[in-house]
């Protein structure tokens, strides 16, 4: 728990689930990423290895689409706890990307892919993930991100110029033709062809 959390009372975005396979959770990143200690699910108690050292993961707060009826308030944000195999996803994705590491601002992707195989008989096969992230600089300027596609130009309408190339039902051609030098006509097809492009997506997965 970080200073504000503790002085707020409050414990933290609700975790991030991974429940089935292909699921995808991440966003941009709202809070810097912190490393904390792991606890036992049933304990509670902080986690250590063999030795004694204590087992460490990364948090990381990021806004996603996501709302649960269940939870009062419930503004998107989720934690995604990085440890194991996911560590592993999470920084090769860094590399990828080009970054030093997680920063705010930044926007990571975790998909949860497929199951390994357990280490030993009656235990749980390892979830296995892939990532993505995008850097603060690049996710501001759209970089890496896929553009949301272009809507085609409905049939007989000239997709540069917005003109409408086809009489519309009830017209002749002669009467098209004089409807195209009125002024409401040439107005609306000066609007179509300034049109702008269409938006970078935003919060799309990339996967």
């Amino acid at each position: 728990m970080d200073a504000n959390s503790f002085l707020m009372g409050g414990g933290g975005a609700p975790t991030a689930k991974f429940p089935t396979p292909n699921t995808v959770v991440g966003g941009r990143i709202t809070e810097p990423p912190k490393v904390e200690q792991q606890r036992d699910i049933k304990t509670g108690e902080h986690k250590t290895w063999s030795n004694g050292d204590p087992m460490m993961q990364l948090v990381v707060t990021v806004q996603t689409d996501e709302r649960d009826p269940a939870i009062e308030d419930d503004d998107g944000k989720r934690r995604i706890f990085i440890k194991g195999v996911m560590k592993n996803a999470v920084a090769d994705a860094v590399r990828v990307a080009g970054a030093k590491g997680l920063e705010v601002g930044g926007s990571l992707w975790v998909k949860y892919t497929h199951d390994g195989v357990a280490k030993e008989r009656g235990m749980s096969p390892p979830k296995q993930y892939d990532a993505k992230y995008t850097a603060a600089a690049a996710a501001h300027l759209g970089v890496g991100q896929t553009p949301a596609p272009t809507p085609a130009a409905p049939p007989g309408v000239n997709p540069t110029t917005g003109e409408i190339t086809t009489p519309p039902p009830g017209l002749t051609t002669e009467q098209h033709a004089a409807a195209q030098h009125h002024p409401a006509t040439a107005a609306l097809a000066q609007q179509a062809a300034a049109q702008p492009p269409s938006p970078v997506a935003g919060g799309e997965p990339p996967f």
